[in-house]
């Protein structure tokens, strides 16, 4: 675990900000002893915003995805964070992505029993996919997809690797 991945871990913002002012670590590193956790996952974990926010700003993708294929967004609607889904809707971070188990951060609020995040993420997803089908549109790209683990899955399919748990 880095340096920095234990700050947003703990919560201890004024670390992560210090951090990634130094450029000491990579905003997104992946932590392969806890599952492929990003900085990013463990501060959304928390339902800390402000440094999600912080760590967005810097570079954090939030729709990088931990071995099991959760995003930012499965962790907030894990927490219970409505705080963190709405940030992470205004950075347009993909909140409709099906997990490892085929569930959508949707259906983690659900199991969760967090009615706000529900209701937020039903008017959310649609929302999403419109913008990026605009931004498609006008021939622009938008950071939703995570190549490293949709070449895991690909290599999967094609019997390259062992289970990945797609």
């Amino acid at each position: 675990m880095s340096e920095l991945h234990q700050a947003a871990a703990a919560g201890d913002y004024d670390q992560v900000q210090e951090i990634l002012r130094r450029r000491k670590c990579d905003p997104n590193q992946r932590d392969v002893d806890w599952g492929n956790k990003t900085p990013l996952h463990w501060a959304v974990a928390k339902g800390d915003v402000e440094t999600a926010r912080l760590l967005i700003e810097h570079g954090a993708r939030p729709c990088l995805r931990t071995e099991l294929g959760r995003t930012a967004a499965h962790f907030a609607a894990e927490a219970g964070s409505l705080a963190v889904l709405r940030l992470l809707h205004s950075f347009h971070a993909p909140l409709d992505k099906e997990d490892a188990g085929g569930d959508k951060p949707v259906r983690i609020a659900q199991i969760y029993g967090h009615q706000e995040c529900v209701t937020f993420l039903k008017k959310a997803e649609p929302e999403g996919k419109a913008y990026r089908k605009i931004v498609a549109n006008k021939g622009l790209s938008v950071d939703d997809t995570d190549e490293v683990w949709e070449k895991q899955c690909e290599d999967q399919r094609e019997g390259k690797i062992g289970s990945v748990t797609k």
